[in-house]
């Protein structure tokens, strides 16, 4: 059996073709590889871990392409090639300077396919922390059972189980994430949610709405709720107001780190590989989340999903220097 790495992950990662304008008015593309679970892996791998993605691709160019990207990052890569399925596409239009679009084209996809015979083995070779999404649960009954296989296999191996909620409205209803995602959280150590997206792991409470406005005291009775069901760690995700953080000692602020946004897609991302990052490190709750804003700050100022996510000895260059500095 292979030594246990310190990241396991798994879900379907995408050919994405990048406008820089609207996609109506023609012009180039760019390719890249796009998938959250896979942005995870390349910043837990780019800040000095061992990390293994897992999933399945089409027979094409498309995953000869996808593999090449992940393994070129030091990611170990454990896959099924479906020949009768295409790899999914994805379409990302810089609409506006503050607006992207996505268009995915994943409906039966390879990844799509996704089963918890993909998963066993991968399980049996053994991880310290297993991270989930809401993403792949959302792909299909399959990719569902094999999320809810891989939580409460890991929990009861005793592996830290991370969830990071990540909700997509292309991909299914609300209704639809929170019947899903209770059967996962139950499993879970560490908890991941942008504001919009707690009440969907806390659905005694939906109705206080923290997505739709609603107050500090609502998302910290959520948050409390969640941590009287067994999980350690309940993160928020602010966007530039930050992160915080609930746990049975209180609750922590840490704000974002001031850059210059140029492309907000994979923060969300970028911030969980820096949290789970530090958590693999040892760091405390407040080195957790000012890591993860850090990493958070380097996607942002960046263009790409997970291409400027920092190597570690990178964490340095932001909030050290001052704003246009050339480092000699």
């Amino acid at each position: 059996m292979s030594a246990a790495v310190d990241l396991l992950t798994f879900g379907e990662s995408m050919v994405s073709l990048r406008s820089p304008g609207p996609l109506s008015a023609g012009g180039s593309l760019g390719m890249h590889v796009a998938g959250a679970e896979s942005n995870v892996a390349v910043g837990i791998a780019r800040l000095g871990h061992t990390v293994t993605w897992a999933g399945v691709l089409g027979a094409d160019p498309h995953c000869e392409f996808i593999l090449r990207q992940l393994r070129s990052e030091g990611l170990g890569v454990r896959h099924r090639v479906d020949p009768s399925r295409s790899t999914g596409v994805m379409f990302l239009e810089q609409r506006t300077a503050d607006v992207s679009r996505a268009f995915y084209y994943r409906a039966g996809s390879a990844g799509s396919t996704l089963r918890r015979e993909d998963i066993e083995p991968v399980l049996d070779s053994g991880a310290k922390v297993l991270h989930l999404t809401g993403i792949t649960a959302a792909l299909g009954p399959q990719p569902l059972d094999a999320v809810e296989y891989a939580a409460e296999r890991a929990a009861s191996e005793g592996v830290l189980v991370s969830l990071d909620v990540n909700y997509r409205s292309k991909l299914w209803s609300r209704e639809e994430a929170r019947t899903a995602l209770a059967s996962i959280v139950r499993h879970a150590d560490v908890v991941i949610a942008s504001e919009d997206e707690l009440d969907l792991l806390a659905p005694d409470h939906a109705s206080l709405g923290v997505g739709n406005g609603g107050s500090d005291a609502a998302e910290a009775t959520m948050a409390a709720g969640l941590l009287d069901s067994g999980v350690r760690e309940v993160v928020v995700k602010r966007g530039a107001a930050g992160a915080c953080a609930y746990t049975v000692a209180g609750r922590l602020e840490q704000r974002a780190v001031p850059v210059t946004s140029i492309d907000t897609v994979g923060a969300g991302d970028a911030f969980t590989a820096g949290y789970l990052s530090a958590v693999l490190d040892g760091e405390d709750v407040a080195g957790r989340l000012q890591r993860g804003v850090l990493a958070g700050a380097f996607a942002v100022s960046t263009a790409g999903d997970w291409e400027g996510l920092p190597h570690r000895g990178e964490l340095g260059l932001l909030g050290a220097h001052p704003s246009g500095s050339t480092q000699r």
